[in-house]
């Protein structure tokens, strides 16, 4: 099972000179260029963080349906905001989401919530051979220990190999994760500890790419492209 993790940034490529309004630009010609890229991973199941699900900068499109028609793939969407929430009322936020392209049918996706933060979504899907978790984790430190918690308990009760991957923004470095690690008994790809962001010059590991017991890592890589300001994350899974 190859899998791909990529935060998009919405599509609006890296930060330019403006910081976050560069997230405010049109994203139609650039999500082309995405799309080369990951067809070009040929991955199996793709996990992508921060896309567009219909605001102006798609131009009404869902970002999450156009790359898994460029690639064959299928998809499952959803706001990353909790639903009536205050940011499900606001332009463009309501329409900021994280999204799972698959080679194969789903055979069940759910769409759990975090009990605190803004970015409170979590998707699993269930494939034939293993769940997979996706998340955004908040900003602010004390928000993530208690996601993490959350998360936790997602994970114990699957009854499948599990793959957990998202941007955890864990600026205070990779120990942020270490008691969960410990307590899911999942292993991280990157036992390198490599940066992930900024695309240009990493110097922080924000996204991660966890696995359970039950799979085993046969190859793992992160590309060097500057499509977003995050960098891909590209596993090779295998049951064992």
């Amino acid at each position: 099972m190859k899998f791909l993790l990529y935060n998009i940034r919405y599509g609006t490529g890296r930060r330019i000179r403006w910081g976050w309004l560069d997230m405010l630009r049109r994203t139609t010609a650039h999500l082309p260029e995405i799309a080369r890229f990951i067809d070009g991973c040929n991955p199996d199941i793709v996990g992508l963080v921060e896309i567009d699900s219909g605001s102006y900068r798609s131009g009404r499109r869902n970002q999450a349906e156009e790359l898994a028609a460029k690639i064959g793939h299928y998809h499952a969407c959803r706001s990353k905001y909790r639903e009536r929430g205050m940011f499900s009322r606001l332009p463009v936020l309501n329409k900021q989401a994280n999204a799972f392209l698959t080679r194969d049918v789903i055979r069940n996706k759910t769409f759990h919530y975090f009990e605190r933060g803004f970015k409170r979504l979590v998707i699993e899907l269930e494939m034939n051979t293993v769940n997979l978790f996706l998340v955004h984790l908040a900003l602010f430190y004390r928000t993530r220990h208690h996601q993490l918690a959350d998360l936790y308990d997602l994970v114990r009760e699957s009854k499948k190999p599990c793959v957990v991957a998202g941007d955890f923004n864990a600026f205070s470095g990779e120990h942020e994760l270490r008691l969960f690690l410990s307590a899911t008994g999942l292993r991280s790809v990157n036992v390198e500890h490599l940066p992930t962001h900024p695309s240009w010059a990493p110097r922080r590991e924000l996204d991660f790419v966890m696995y359970s017991p039950g799979l085993r890592l046969r190859s793992f890589r992160m590309p060097r492209v500057l499509l977003s300001d995050h960098l891909p994350m590209l596993c090779d899974f295998e049951m064992e």
